[in-house]
This record gives C-alpha cells, sequence and structure tokens, in this order.
C-alpha cells in the first residue's frame, strides 16, 4: 500500500505519485489516469478509460454475433 497525501499545487489540489510507483506502473508526465467509484465506495485508479473498454466489450459482442458476415466480407 502506497499512502498519499493530497497538497496545494498552485490554485489547484493534487496528489503527487512517488517514482518508485510511476516506474512500476509505466507512467510518466502527460499520461492520462482515470479514477472511477467501485460499488462499495472505494476508489480506482486507473491508465485504461473505462468507456472505452465499453466501447470494446460492444464491438466483440458485434463481432461475435456477425462473424460469417465479417468473414464473407473480408474475402
Amino acid at each position: 500500500m502506497t499512502r498519499l497525501k493530497i497538497r496545494t499545487i498552485g490554485n489547484s489540489q493534487g496528489v503527487v505519485l512517488p517514482k518508485a510507483l510511476l516506474e512500476r506502473f509505466k507512467l510518466a508526465a502527460g499520461d492520462v489516469l482515470y479514477v472511477t467509484e467501485a460499488p462499495d465506495g472505494s476508489m480506482r485508479i486507473t491508465p485504461y478509460d473505462p468507456a472505452f473498454s465499453e466501447q470494446l466489450e460492444a464491438a466483440k459482442e458485434g463481432m461475435a454475433a456477425y462473424r460469417n458476415a465479417l468473414r464473407e466480407l473480408a474475402r
């Protein structure tokens, strides 16, 4: 577990991620992180866009449903 403290950065509030954490998760300046709330009220910070994940699942379902038609179109 890593303890983070909310700090004042200019006119905003922010969290500074330690170098070891950035290296472990291969993060760099300019990367975008998403904060989501879990059903139990906890927070999750991830570099993966939850909306994109939902779109990808919908695309997979569509490809599975129309597998034969897509195969014919690919010929």
